[in-house]
């Protein structure tokens, strides 16, 4: 809990199925390992949150992006379901602030931020609409909420880069699978670690921000970068195909 005055209450939490792979995720994904991350998500956040004081990070996992945000002149705070996540980012230091919370059931009082973040975070959790609730809540009249998710048409379960030779000539394509269906996944992301995935349609997002009042302004869709590239020889040959779509939005009224 933080300091009173934060607009803080109690949270109400429900399980944390990453618990189990949260350092994971602080050894392959943060402390500028992660290309993605250093070349293309944290300098692309830290620009559209420009201008923005008070910010929030909802999934804030281990607060690498808090931190990024936090030392460009914002006041951040980051919540976070895992005990585990927001232990590592209380010990890795900063002026940023944490709190566990779920993103259905922010501890946060009505209207309190000027800006929030939710990054790779909605494609793992089920209760969609109350999580863009609470941001609508929580985020003031023409706030910014910016929402970075895997890109849900090219990164639906099953797509891929398909080198097929068994054809003549040979063809090379990206394969898509199923979009129009809302289906929850279990992924193997490496030896031991699964990680479970909610895959929705684009058109589900963009409307649960509309009924919540969230208004669209910008759309990036990125070309995954040269560090990611270099690092994954397999990819290269689909640098087209965008990895990462992210939605900036402004809150009515």
């Amino acid at each position: 809990m933080t300091a009173a005055g934060d607009g803080f209450v109690a949270p109400e939490l429900g399980a944390a199925f990453w618990t189990d792979h949260a350092g994971w995720w602080q050894r392959e994904f943060t402390g500028g390992v992660d290309p993605e991350y250093t070349e293309q998500i944290i300098p692309l956040v830290v620009e559209r949150l420009t201008g923005y004081e008070r910010l929030l990070d909802v999934g804030t996992g281990e607060g690498q992006i808090a931190r990024a945000l936090a030392a460009d002149g914002h006041r951040v705070v980051g919540v976070d379901p895992v005990e585990g996540q927001v232990a590592e980012a209380r010990r890795r230091g900063g002026p940023v602030r944490y709190c566990r919370a779920e993103a259905a059931a922010l501890p946060v009082a009505d209207r309190r931020f000027d800006g929030l973040l939710a990054c790779l975070v909605f494609e793992h959790i089920d209760h969609l609409d109350e999580a863009v609730a609470e941001v609508s809540r929580v985020l003031r009249p023409g706030g910014c909420f910016m929402l970075l998710l895997n890109h849900p048409l090219l990164q639906t379960p099953g797509s891929g880069w398909i080198d097929d030779q068994l054809v003549d000539p040979p063809e090379q394509y990206w394969r898509v699978g199923p979009y129009l269906p809302e289906a929850a996944t279990i992924e193997q992301m490496q030896k031991g670690v699964f990680i479970r995935f909610v895959h929705r349609p684009l058109s589900r997002y963009v409307n649960a921000l509309a009924e919540a009042g969230l208004a669209i302004e910008h759309m990036d869709e990125p070309a995954p970068p040269p560090g990611f590239l270099a690092q994954a020889p397999q990819y290269e040959a689909a640098a087209t195909i965008p990895r990462l779509l992210a939605l900036t939005c402004r809150k009515r009224g």
